[in-house]
């Protein structure tokens, strides 16, 4: 993976149209020269683009995931884009569209079918029958038990697991079926270019009858295979968990990649109550094989900062829970009352530990303070991904929101081809592409990482390879802030505004 800012964006709200040739139109946008995003990015995540992307889970529960969406193009498109960009793609391996042609086939045949043991039911998790207590203890990141009462087309009644919808069917992982279902994704995938995968709910993907279901022993073994069925093809593993921080950090320890979950909430409550302690406290055992983000296509996680559910007492978080009840009121406030509509209850397909809301909005639109936070995302270890949204500071769609009713459809705008050429040409737009290029292209950010010494309200950080350098300096009670970096003439400083 190459050491350079990536983006995260869907194939079709990036100036998509949903003709046939997004896919082609977002490499011009990405490559083309005189396109204003032309060479930024040294890599793209495209969000889920198979077959079909408007199900129940905006793509996350694939009809047939070796199938590109028609209406975005083609394998072919994909191909030629990864021969511009490292491209990244999502293994949805936890779940299947109930529309999949395998679950239509065991739906209409039951026992019969040949995908008979494709899909998880209760008894296949607990043969002896489920007490409350084991279905209690199993993890929940929503409200109800992951079950679905389902009525298959030949008559028969089943009780489906189902960890997110009832659209999406968990997969049985370890049963013959599940393996090759699963190899052929990679295999499809590395035959187009594909360098880099996503493992997306992975943590939820082995049960096991009195456990948690989430990440389990069984569950690092089982990611360790798949990561090593991936690197037989030449491809890196990315896992993604939302979790209490410690576990985040042994996770780290035994996959290629991780996201560093804990970074948008962290950078948030430096600025919401001017101190970098929490903060500093992180970047001290973060681990560095991360990928460093702001924001996604889901929310901005609360659980990855607060005390691990199962023992709050000894395992307490990355800040107070108190702070963290008034970190969640202060983005509601930042964003005038807009997250509070697409957060929790008050959204369908919602999760519990997750605000949504654009980074821009959360930090009540501040340019300065918005682009400080790119700043201190990018100096730290590790790759950084920028939605795409945030890419072009966007604010809550809220029209998105009141026709879906999906709460993190408010961070899920379509933009229009018209509308990015107008956003590149906002200040704070332009300064965070100026940004990026100087992370991609600087070489002070292939040497060595430093925090130096500074008073609990603020954070001072250092690159240093060689002769040539970069430091980053902020006081989150002030807002004073410094970017100096090395030049072939000496030293310059990076303009915020």
């Amino acid at each position: 993976m190459k050491n350079q800012v990536q983006l995260i964006t869907y194939v079709d709200r990036l100036g998509g149209q949903r003709d046939g040739a997004d896919l082609a139109r977002l490499k011009r946008l990405l490559s083309e020269p005189g396109s204003p995003l032309a060479g930024v990015f040294g890599g793209v995540h495209l969000l889920p683009f198979f077959h079909a992307i408007d199900g129940a889970d905006a793509g996350f529960d694939p009809i047939d995931h070796t199938q590109v969406d028609p209406r975005l193009g083609h394998w072919g498109d994909v191909k030629a884009l990864t021969e511009e960009l490292d491209v990244m793609a999502d293994v949805i391996v936890n779940h299947m569209s109930s529309e999949s042609p395998q679950f239509v086939d065991y739906s209409e045949k039951g026992e019969a079918s040949a995908y008979a043991g494709l899909f998880l039911t209760l008894d296949a998790v607990f043969p002896g029958g489920a007490s409350e207590r084991d279905l209690l203890a199993v993890y929940r990141p929503r409200p109800g038990l992951p079950l679905t009462y389902a009525a298959l087309r030949n008559g028969e009644r089943r009780i489906l697991w189902t960890t997110f919808t009832a659209a999406q069917i968990d997969i049985a992982v370890r049963h013959p079926q599940g393996r090759a279902y699963l190899a052929s994704i990679l295999q499809t995938f590395a035959a187009n270019g594909i360098r880099m995968v996503r493992l997306d709910a992975v943590g939820y993907a082995i049960k096991k009858a009195g456990a948690s279901c989430f990440m389990m022993p069984e569950t690092f073994d089982f990611i360790a295979e798949f990561a090593g069925e991936a690197r037989a093809l030449g491809i890196e593993v990315l896992v993604e968990i939302h979790a209490y921080h410690q576990r985040q950090i042994d996770i780290a320890a035994k996959v290629d990649w991780v996201y560093d979950f804990a970074l948008p909430p962290l950078v948030l409550h430096a600025f919401s109550f001017k101190t970098a302690t929490a903060l500093k406290r992180w970047i001290a055992i973060r681990p560095n094989n991360a990928l460093t983000v702001l924001d996604t296509h889901d929310g901005i996680g609360i659980i990855d900062i607060g005390a691990d559910a199962s023992d709050r007492a000894a395992h307490p978080g990355l800040v107070p829970p108190e702070e963290l009840d008034a970190l969640v009121e202060r983005i509601h406030a930042a964003s005038g009352g807009q997250s509070r509509l697409a957060t929790g209850a008050a959204a369908s397909n919602l999760d519990l530990y997750q605000v949504n809301c654009t980074f821009f909005d959360a930090m009540g639109r501040d340019e300065t303070a918005y682009l400080l936070a790119r700043a201190l995302q990018f100096f730290l270890p590790g790759v950084p991904q920028v939605y795409y949204v945030g890419l072009l500071a966007g604010h809550n769609d809220m029209d998105l929101l009141a026709r879906s009713q999906v709460g993190r459809d408010i961070n899920r705008h379509f933009y229009g081809e018209d509308e990015i050429a107008q956003d590149c040409e906002r200040p704070v737009v332009r300064r965070l592409v100026e940004l990026i290029r100087l992370r991609n292209h600087h070489p002070a950010f292939g040497g060595t990482f430093s925090v130096e010494a500074s008073s609990d309200h603020e954070l001072r950080l250092r690159w240093q390879h060689g002769s040539e350098w970069a430091s980053l300096s902020v006081n989150f009670a002030s807002l004073a802030h410094e970017l100096n970096h090395s030049t072939d003439g000496g030293a310059q400083r990076f303009a915020f505004s």
